[in-house]
């Protein structure tokens, strides 16, 4: 059997639909960057940024049409306001660009784990590759610019341990042991993420068109810096030092380069992204301080999420994906 004259799933047709929206809405903030950035070595890493999208969106819009779907409309030219001032600086461009080559690493790992088609595997094989060259690229040059934030560095313990009391799993009033290692890893990284998330948010509101999406915008940066200064908290009471913030990346600009669709979308997009990261943080962590901060953290966000889902559908700005056939109405119809 030919394996690529099957039929693609479900699951396989909705990972294309989510790579081409997701993928159209960070290329047109690109394409915005890329006309404001200055330095000539993160101006490249765009443009290949841009050229290799533009590349994987031929091949997402060849396979959804072969299987006779529409292709959805995503973002395209016409969210992107052409020769605007600057709004980010060139630094806070490459961070953005390394932050959503994180997300692309991941999301194009969770379409191949659902993929059976070999054509669909390669392709995602081949994004997977790109993603991994772009985010050396931008660790490279981040560091190279002194601007990459390393996590916090430990010193190494002489010999194995293993937990001998109850006080591993206590974090309240003072008690218990500081944070381990592996807690770290998603502490560390939620504070990253929601630290672009305010930032974006601060930029966005900004610029924003309509009273309803800059108040959204506004009220989401409250909440990612809440976020913020939750986990910095804990953070620093082990004395290990946060992420710095970047809002003073942003310029104090208020001629938007971008449809409030679009930033509406992107801001929505990261709050839902953060449900899983919040998630796998929850799942590894052992202290109880830390546990609740992240159930605290995820309530909140499926909070926001609704609030931009009512806004999205309100502007009949949100594009459905494709259903499964209800079977009912078709019965109906005979």
């Amino acid at each position: 059997m030919d394996e690529n004259k099957l039929k693609l799933t479900s699951s396989e047709i909705g990972t294309l639909w989510g790579e081409y929206v997701n993928g159209t809405a960070t290329d047109i903030v690109n394409k915005y960057m890329v006309s404001i950035i200055e330095d000539e070595a993160i101006k490249a890493i765009f443009e290949d940024a841009i050229k290799t999208f533009e590349k994987q969106k031929k091949q997402i819009v060849t396979f959804i049409e072969n299987e006779g779907f529409p292709v959805p409309i995503g973002f395209n030219d016409s969210d992107l306001f052409k020769d605007k001032p600057r709004l980010f600086t060139d630094i806070f461009c490459l961070n953005y660009l390394h932050i959503m080559t994180l997300h692309g690493l991941l999301g194009h790992s969770t379409s191949l784990a659902v993929s059976v088609r070999k054509d669909l595997r390669d392709f995602y094989d081949s994004c997977d590759n790109d993603a991994k060259k772009m985010y050396h690229q931008t660790i490279e040059l981040l560091l190279e610019k002194g601007s990459f934030q390393r996590d916090p560095l430990f010193y190494p313990a002489k010999n194995p341990e293993f937990i001998s009391s109850q006080d591993f799993t206590d974090g309240f009033f003072g008690k218990g042991r500081t944070l381990s290692a592996v807690e770290i890893i998603s502490i560390s990284f939620n504070l990253k993420k929601s630290i672009m998330t305010k930032t974006l948010s601060i930029a966005f509101s900004q610029v924003a068109q309509t009273k309803e999406v800059r108040k959204f915008l506004t009220d989401s940066e409250k909440t990612a810096d809440e976020q913020i200064k939750k986990f910095s908290k804990i953070m620093q009471t082990d004395n290990l030092p946060a992420p710095k913030s970047w809002e003073t990346e942003v310029t104090t600009s208020t001629d938007s380069p971008f449809s409030d669709k679009l930033m509406l979308y992107h801001i929505g997009f990261l709050f839902q992204a953060a449900q899983n990261y919040h998630g796998a943080g929850l799942a590894s962590s052992m202290r109880m301080d830390l546990v609740t901060t992240y159930e605290g953290t995820i309530l909140k966000n499926l909070m926001v999420t609704k609030k931009w889902y009512n806004l999205m559908v309100q502007n009949k700005w949100l594009e459905q994906p494709p259903l499964a056939p209800n079977r009912n109405e078709i019965a109906k119809k005979i």
